[in-house]
Parts: structure tokens; C-alpha cells; sequence
């Protein structure tokens, strides 16, 4: 089976690296759209162009599948997407459900964190309001993390500075969950987690886009391959820089989940 993974960046190898464990058999090619990051300071008009591009050497290379594994590009252009190609599209959705049901059950509040333009779009509010979650449910656009990420800052001191900063105005233990809304923002679990009391639950959308990769593909009957690889490429199909790796970096995360 060929898997397609598609990120404007490194961040969509936390949603891979949960892939590899229920389909460890698959080819698959990860997809960094680096010359147009970061996806959520632009427009919409932008984010489709540059999603469709990549759906277009999905398709070229002929995958059974394709994750979209970021959450800003799922929210801006994944239903047109899905009527345009023949393979599945699976998307990224922020896992504000099981947040919501955690915190209902102890009297605590949700924050989700994602960028500005995850949280402006209407898919995201229309999530809240379909669960009937609008006084319970907190955001914050953390764009700078997408940025550390991208230069390999993971716990550097400005990290933590910016966090500080962003989290300050916060009553903390008042979250019972915090939803990270963006595929870049588990690489800071550590962080993160710091951050808030030590029963604040963390919540990512990647093990329920990973499960319903596998169900997809199941019905779909696509065999598993004999061997597993990756192949990783950057904007418009061309190979990495040498100094990204990558795989290092997928190593690392799998090796903390």
C-alpha cells in the first residue's frame, strides 16, 4: 500500500509516526511543503493552491491514500479536495470531542491551541457550536511554535519565553484539557505540559486520523507491502536540504509516544 503524507513542514511527522505503528507495512512519501510555510499566517486562497499542488504529486506517484496532516490546510481546503481526486483524503480534525467529555465530567474548561487561521475558520466553529461547548471551550493561536519547530527549537530558552509570555493571562487551573490544533504542537509536549497542573489531560487529533487511515484502506482492500519505507520530498516533489533530517526527527518523536 503507498501512503501519501502531506504537512507544510516537520509537524506532520507526529501524525506519521502514529501511522507507522498500526500500518508499520506501507510505503509511504512525506510530503514538506517548506517554501510556503508557515500555513497559518496565510490566506486561503493561498493555503488551497499550494494543498492542491500537493495533491497533484500525490496523485502523479499514484497513492491509495493521502493525510492531510495539518490542521489549518484540512480546515481551509479539504472538501473541495475530496470531490477533485480519486484517492481518499483524510483530514485533520482538532480532538475537542473527547476534551469536552473529560472536562464535563470534573467542572473544568478546554483550551485549543492552534493557529490563527485554524481558529478563525468557520469548520472550527461550527465544531464548538455543533457540541455545544461555547462557554466551556478556551483558544490561543500559538503561531510561534510552528516557527520554532521549523528551526529545530524544541526547549530552547526562548520556547519557554514565548509560552510564558502567551500563557500568562491565563487562570490555569481552570483547563481540565488542552487540545493541541495543530500537528506541530505535540514536538512541545514536554513543554507544554509543564505549563499546566499535572491533571490537566493533553488531547491531539492524530491517533483518530491514523485509525480511520487504516479503516479506509481496510475497506478499501489494499494490501499491506512486504516491506515498510519512507521517502520524504519537499515543495513541488524535489529531495530535502541536507541539513533537514528528517527521519531523525521522526525517530525521536516515535520513540516518545
Amino acid at each position: 500500500m503507498k501512503i501519501g503524507f502531506f504537512d507544510s513542514g516537520i509537524g506532520g511527522l507526529t501524525v506519521l509516526g502514529h501511522a507507522l505503528k498500526i500500518l508499520p507495512f506501507a510505503d509511504y512519501t512525506y510530503y514538506a511543503d517548506i517554501e510556503h510555510l508557515p500555513y497559518g499566517e496565510k490566506t486561503k486562497s493561498e493555503v488551497k493552491q499550494y494543498v492542491q499542488k500537493g495533491m497533484d504529486y500525490m496523485a502523479k506517484i499514484k497513492v491509495d491514500a493521502v493525510v492531510i496532516a495539518c490542521n489549518t490546510a484540512t480546515s481551509v481546503a479539504v472538501g473541495k479536495l475530496r470531490k477533485n481526486y480519486s484517492f481518499p483524503i483524510i483530514g485533520m480534525e482538532p480532538a475537542v470531542k473527547p476534551a469536552i467529555a473529560h472536562c464535563k465530567e470534573r467542572g473544568k474548561k478546554v483550551l485549543v491551541l492552534a493557529t490563527s487561521l485554524t481558529l478563525r475558520e468557520e469548520k472550527f466553529h461550527q465544531l464548538i457550536h455543533r457540541l455545544d461547548a461555547t462557554e466551556m471551550v478556551d483558544t490561543m493561536a500559538l503561531g510561534g511554535l510552528v516557527q520554532f519547530a521549523e528551526q529545530f527549537e524544541f526547549d530552547t530558552s526562548d520556547v519557554y519565553q514565548y509560552l510564558q509570555k502567551k500563557f500568562a493571562p491565563l487562570a490555569i487551573p481552570d483547563y481540565g484539557a488542552v487540545v493541541l490544533g495543530c500537528t506541530h504542537f505535540p514536538l512541545f509536549n514536554n513543554v507544554l505540559q509543564q505549563s499546566f497542573t499535572k491533571e490537566t489531560v493533553f488531547f491531539d487529533g492524530s491517533v483518530g486520523t491514523t485509525n480511520h487511515l487504516a479503516d479506509i484502506l481496510k475497506q478499501k482492500g489494499v494490501a499491506p507491502s512486504i516491506d515498510d519505507k519512507i521517502k520524504f520530498v519537499i515543495t513541488n516533489g524535489k529531495l530535502p536540504p541536507n541539513d533537514v533530517d528528517y527521519k531523525k526527527i521522526l525517530q525521536t518523536y516515535l520513540h516518545s509516544i
